[in-house]
């Protein structure tokens, strides 16, 4: 199954294994048995560490266990992970072999304290770029605590459980049997959702800091440029950011980041992070502003009020707060959210397999996610409002090929409907004619473009009429000392080269605001006494 090249890369890294392990299969008769049999007999043959052993007894064949023999660590995989699974299973072997993971010894230590029983599933899909991150870090925890027992489970291989505990989305997580929560998550996330005190303590860590010179608000490509660039001025500088990566993490392929042929966006959100940490910048994750309030003089300081209850100040603020997908806004869909509707075709089309699917939206995103589920699911409708798509040419030549696809244009959604557990509809009216049409369906995939995550700024800033930061060409907001870059802003592009390159401009006019207006003697007086403090 693996390729000569793919053998010798990961020989290599099982040279780090320092515990003998063993591979535990569950098998049956069945095709994928066989495969994973070969998967697993292929790594075995590459470390003298490594063994595999039968035991069918457990009830999800295929299946496997990796074990470090004599002690009771390990993880599961219901899956044969090779696609976007591969690194997962590769990270498993090592960290169950022995080979230290990627962490801070305070966050070990963490995991390690949790008490209590947890037993984790996660039901994932090889082709979700979402899903490593929410397995690896279950992982990891389940390692490092023998507390946590996890394994991951790929939806397409199980399809019948998939129906039967009605998972409608990945990476979808239960605890103990019951729903635990959907999405990428990160050890970060989990852990906090898991140590009640997490929070209450990192806003009390938060209260102690002295202000910043810049403030960055988003760790997402703009975020992380401005970051860099302020932190190379040699000047105190803080990103605080839901979630580092941002919006990146959701993107499946970048093939336009100038200099780099091809990437995903997970990767590429990695390598931001690294970037930013080789310099002296905090990095408080986790953190969602909630308020932002204006120096009392020229040149004091901002303060930016957090969900926990705690605040940040800064002598000067980026924002760079990024966007969400934007939601249809009919009756029915945030009821249905994760139970028939979804946005990442990529995450969740293999759920769907044999199914009727809709589209929202014949912009390129919509006409490329029709495209993709076309080669999964029975039938694609794809509707957009306007009376005619949007997307490039050669998409729609594609899409127009495709046997199992039909297009309607001229359409507003105006309902989803469902039985109280799934999707069974979607309502739209004719834009033409008036009337309204249901189109029986299994999911429906929103791609109608995004919007900004500026909700907490209303009343303080200049928004445009779509929500977004009002920005002059050097990144400056309508309050003093605070500029903005990235998606979040009128910058009329939204792309991640672009957003860079505001997020470096937007730092660097942050630097020459600092320069040009001296702190005041109070702003002076508060940052000695923190640094006392």
């Amino acid at each position: 199954m693996l390729d000569d090249n793919l053998k010798a890369q990961l020989k290599s890294y099982l040279e780090k294994l320092t515990q003998p392990i063993e591979l535990v299969a569950s098998l049956d008769e069945s095709p994928k048995s066989q495969e994973l049999d070969i998967l697993l007999q292929e790594i075995a043959g590459l470390s003298d560490k490594i063994s595999v052993r039968r035991d069918d007894s457990q009830p999800r064949k295929p299946s496997f266990a990796i074990n470090r023999i004599g002690t009771d660590v390990g993880v599961s995989f219901a899956a044969i992970p090779l696609g976007h699974e591969f690194t997962s299973l590769v990270l498993a072997l090592l960290q169950v072999g022995g080979h230290p993971a990627k962490i801070s010894e305070e966050q070990a230590n963490q995991i390690r304290d949790l008490e209590g029983e947890y037993r984790f599933e996660t039901f994932m899909s090889l082709s979700c770029q979402s899903c490593p991150d929410t397995v690896q870090a279950l992982n990891l925890m389940s390692v490092l605590n023998p507390n946590i027992r996890h394994v991951a489970i790929d939806g397409a291989l199980f399809q019948d459980e998939v129906e039967a505990r009605e998972i409608m989305s990945v990476p979808t997580v239960l605890l103990n049997g019951e729903a635990f929560d959907t999405g990428r998550m990160t050890v970060e996330q989990i852990v906090a959702r898991l140590d009640t005190g997490a929070e209450k303590r990192m806003a009390e860590e938060i209260r102690t800091k002295a202000p910043f010179e810049v403030l960055v608000i988003g760790g997402g490509p703009a975020g992380a440029a401005a970051a860099i660039y302020a932190a190379r001025k040699g000047i105190r500088t803080g990103v605080a950011a839901e979630r580092f990566g941002g919006q990146v993490l959701d993107t499946m392929a970048i093939e336009n980041f100038i200099s780099v042929p091809y990437t995903e966006g997970p990767k590429f959100a990695v390598a931001m992070e690294q970037h930013v940490r080789e310099y002296d910048v905090d990095i408080m994750n986790l953190q969602q502003a909630t308020k932002l309030i204006p120096a009392s003089e020229p040149g004091g300081l901002v303060e930016v009020q957090l969900a926990n209850g705690a605040s940040l100040k800064s002598r000067s603020v980026v924002l760079a707060t990024g966007a969400r997908w934007r939601q249809m806004g009919v009756p029915g869909e945030e009821e249905y959210r994760n139970k028939g509707v979804a946005y990442c075709p990529h995450c969740d089309g293999p759920l769907y397999k044999g199914k009727d699917v809709a589209v929202i939206g014949g912009g390129n995103s919509g006409v490329e996610a029709a495209i993709d589920l076309a080669g999964i699911v029975r039938h694609v409708t794809l509707v957009e409002f306007d009376s005619q798509l949007r997307a490039d040419e050669v998409l729609q030549r594609k899409l127009r090929s495709l046997p199992n696809v039909t297009i309607i244009v001229s359409a507003q959604s105006t309902e989803v409907q469902g039985d109280g557990k799934r999707v069974t509809a979607l309502v739209y009216q004719d834009r033409e004619g008036g009337d309204s049409h249901r189109i029986e369906l299994d999911g429906i995939f929103v791609q109608i473009g995004l919007l900004p995550n500026t909700d907490w700024l209303k009343g303080d800033l200049a928004l445009s009429p779509r929500g977004e930061i009002v920005i002059d060409e050097r990144g400056a907001t309508s309050m003093p000392g605070v500029f903005a870059a990235g998606d979040a802003t009128t910058v009329p592009y939204k792309q991640i080269v672009i957003a860079m390159g505001a997020g470096s401009t937007a730092a660097l006019s942050a630097f020459d605001h600092l320069i040009r207006t001296p702190a005041p003697a109070t702003a002076a007086h508060h940052d000695a006494e923190s640094a006392v403090a």
